[in-house]
């Protein structure tokens, strides 16, 4: 069984991973980047295959307002890289941006295969070995790597400085010997299973969940709900216990139904509302009203309906598996360094993006995670040569 020596082992090859190798490469470190699969495939599917690289929030504390778990952390990460210098860094790589006017900002070709690619031929310089590294053994001066080959043989190696970079989705079993606490997993931004079945396909506009005070756009699919509220709701809520219950506003905005069934008294109820819903919403969420004429519909039963639009009450039973696009748990932030991303129990052992229990909305903020964690623990790194 051979042992390599090296400097510095990148294990992943996900978007922080490959952000690490980019500032090293940089300044002459000897990269290594550990990953049975393709380097930034992960980045592919981001924005709709359109890669939103970041969100327009230039500001540190109000950017890191969007990660349910790890906003005081971030504090110091986006201080010392930021948005700007997010948008800096992949104009370097020759990738332009552009802003959307809800913040998201893409590239110019709104290609993540692009983006992939320049990214790519920047680090070309690191080794990468197509390996599973199993475990990290503190060592004199270092670490010792045990790897699975792809032909399933053990092989070994040492480094001087190693950085996990493994993502949320990984097995964090490659710690195991290791002193460090790690946050169980749960799924973040994910669709919801409900007790409710709508019909598939609809889309409602700035619904209101009245639980979180929050707005959004609502899609209804097979298996519940999900959209961006729902997503922005399963991150804030990815670590209750299932069941639990939602209420949404269907429609926040005023209108006064009383008159809707004053002008068409003759109307069946599900016609009424689809003033406000798709006709097959109206008549599954009236339910037995659907077909009550107008003129028939008294005061009680009004409020009723009422009731029905502003509390729409649901059930959620758990997420839509195999969904989710992103984790909330990881390695816990309390023994991490956020000034260097450092273990504070193993000196030059690094970890960053979704492997730390940091998780952000949709929107870039995952992304950004990545880029400014990778710059930190480079810097840090960096900084000892």
């Amino acid at each position: 069984m051979e042992q390599e020596y090296k400097s510095t082992a990148i294990i992943g090859a996900g978007a922080s991973s490959c952000m690490c190798a980019y500032f090293l490469l940089k300044s002459g470190v000897d990269v290594t980047i550990f990953d049975f699969a393709s380097p930034l495939r992960t980045l592919l599917p981001t924005g709709g295959g359109r890669c939103n690289l970041a969100h327009a929030e230039y500001d540190f504390k109000e950017l890191a307002k969007n990660y349910p778990r790890g906003e005081k952390f971030l504090y110091s990460v986006f201080s010392k890289f930021s948005t700007a210098d997010t948008i800096s860094i992949f104009e370097e790589m020759g990738i332009k941006t552009y802003t959307q006017e809800n913040g998201r900002i893409f590239p110019e070709s709104n290609s993540a295969k692009e983006v992939r690619e320049k990214f790519l031929e920047k680090i070309r310089g690191a080794q990468f070995v197509k390996e599973k590294v199993v475990e990290i053994e503190p060592v004199q001066g270092g670490f010792k790597l045990k790897s699975i080959t792809r032909d399933g043989r053990e092989a070994q190696y040492f480094f001087e400085k190693v950085i996990v970079a493994i993502g949320g989705h990984a097995s964090f079993s490659l710690l195991k010997n290791l002193d460090i606490n790690i946050i169980e997993p749960k799924p973040s931004l994910v669709g919801l299973n409900t007790d409710i079945k709508m019909p598939s396909g609809i889309v409602l506009k700035n619904v209101l969940s009245k639980d979180l005070n929050i707005e959004g756009d609502i899609l209804f699919t097979h298996f519940g709900i999900s959209g961006p509220l729902i997503y922005t709701i399963s991150s804030i809520k990815a670590r209750d216990e299932f069941p639990y219950k939602l209420t949404f506003d269907l429609y926040p905005k005023e209108f006064n139904l009383q008159e809707l069934l004053n002008i068409s008294p003759h109307k069946d109820m599900k016609n009424i509302l689809t003033e406000i819903f798709p006709q097959n919403f109206a008549k599954t969420i009236l339910g037995d009203l659907s077909d009550i004429k107008a003129h028939k519909i008294n005061g009680k039963t009004r409020d009723l309906i009422l009731d029905k639009i502003h509390n729409f009450r649901l059930n959620v039973a758990g997420t839509n598996k195999g969904e989710e696009t992103v984790t909330a748990g990881g390695v816990d932030l309390d023994g991490i360094n956020p000034k260097t991303m450092e273990s504070k129990k193993y000196p030059d052992l690094f970890f960053t993006g979704e492997c730390l229990n940091i998780d952000g909305f949709c929107g870039g903020f995952n992304l950004q995670n990545a880029w400014s964690t990778a710059f930190i623990a480079a810097q840090s790194i960096l900084s000892d040569k």
